[in-house]
Parts: C-alpha cells; sequence; structure tokens
C-alpha cells in the first residue's frame, strides 16, 4: 500500500496547451494578413513609424490589432482566474459551458468593446470628434508592440519551466508599467491625440483608463 501511494503521489497528468498553440498561431495569421493585405506588404518600421495621414485603411488595422491583444492578453491571464462566477457557469446553452479561457475572452472583450464606445462618445460629447480617428491611430501602434510582448509572454509562460505562482507578480509588475507609460504615450505624443484642456484629460484618464481596469480586474479575480 505505500508503494502504490507513493507511485500515485508521483503520476502527473501532462498538461495539454494545444488551444494556446492554436490562438497564438491564429493570431500571427491575423498580423500577416494585416501587413500583407491591409497595410499593401508594409515591412515593421514602416507600419510603426507611418504618420496619419500617410495611413490607409486604419480601422481594419485597429480592429485587427485589437483582436490579437484581447486573445494574447486573455491565453495569459485566464490560468490566473480563481473561479468562474455561479450565474455564468450555471449558463450552459446547448449544454456547453464556459471554461476559464472562454469567460476571459468574453470579459476581456466587452472591457475593450465598452471602453472604446465610452471613448468615441467622449470625444464626441466634448466637440473633439475629429481626433477620434487619429486617437485609435496612434493606439492601434501602441497594442501592437503591446501584443507582441503578450504572445512572447504566453510562449514563456505555457512552453519554458518558470514557477507561474511567481510570475504573477512579475505579470503585476509588467501590467503596472504599461499602463504608466500608455498614459504618458498618450499625453505627449506628438499626434495630440487626447483634448488640449487639462481637465478633459484628467477625466479622460480617470474614467477611461482607471475606472475601466478597477472594474476588469474585480470581474476576473474577486
Amino acid at each position: 500500500m505505500p508503494l502504490l501511494q507513493s507511485f500515485k503521489n508521483e503520476v502527473r497528468i501532462p498538461e495539454n496547451n494545444d488551444w494556446v498553440v492554436f490562438i497564438l498561431i491564429g493570431c500571427l495569421f491575423l498580423y500577416i494578413f494585416m501587413m500583407n493585405i491591409v497595410e499593401r506588404e508594409a515591412n515593421l518600421k514602416d507600419f510603426l513609424l507611418q504618420k496619419y495621414y500617410d495611413a490607409s485603411n486604419n480601422l481594419p488595422s485597429w480592429i485587427i490589432t485589437s483582436v490579437v491583444t484581447i486573445l494574447s492578453l486573455s491565453v495569459l491571464v485566464s490560468q490566473y482566474v480563481p473561479i468562474i462566477p455561479k450565474y455564468i457557469a450555471e449558463f450552459q446553452p446547448f449544454g456547453y459551458q464556459l471554461n476559464k479561457i472562454g469567460y476571459t475572452i468574453i470579459i476581456i472583450s466587452l472591457f475593450y468593446f465598452v471602453r472604446t464606445a465610452l471613448g468615441f462618445l467622449f470625444f464626441q460629447s466634448i466637440g473633439d470628434g475629429k481626433k477620434w480617428s487619429i486617437f485609435y491611430f496612434t493606439s492601434t501602434k501602441f497594442h501592437f508592440i503591446l501584443s507582441v510582448l503578450l504572445i512572447i509572454l504566453c510562449v514563456t509562460h505555457y512552453y519554458f519551466p518558470i514557477d507561474r505562482n511567481s510570475a504573477f507578480i512579475y505579470y503585476l509588475c509588467f501590467f503596472c508599467f504599461v499602463f504608466i507609460f500608455k498614459v504618458f504615450f498618450y499625453l505627449f505624443h506628438r499626434n495630440n491625440i487626447l483634448p488640449q484642456k487639462w481637465y478633459y484629460k484628467f477625466l479622460y484618464i480617470c474614467t477611461l483608463q482607471i475606472a475601466p481596469l478597477m472594474m476588469l480586474w474585480k470581474l476576473l479575480f474577486i
């Protein structure tokens, strides 16, 4: 019996991460499609440094970049989601129940959609609607680089021997740095994508950057 118990303790079920491969490959194909078709075979340097008035197909590029960011971020953080809320778990259309990755993708997608809609309404309400297209054009460059970093983190997280519990602290530090950098990126970018008046800038950062992140944290981890 002790030998049998010892054998049971040593048995480990190998983790199946095929779904990670499929999602990340899908993200890479989306970027290949964007760079070759949407951006007309632009290289990486031209894409990142292009000016607003010289660019074309900004909206499709922004949508593709947002999708890749949502997927790569969901893949990375889904393993740290403690539970799926009971009312979500009990909702089983056609007999299927959401797992953590599905729940995370839905929540982060809603987060991006709601924040984007509120951002659009914000610019329209202050009479600065013309800046909206420049805003999401500039945001595309930032999120493109962020999504590439997220893909690298996903590969490291799932396919390298790291302590995932300890890595969570480093991920938090990384996202805090990204958030702070993003705020300064938006504030001081040469395209002047935020409103000119300081109180509108303050309002945007508080209501459309900080508050949505707090809600996202609550939905995923609390």
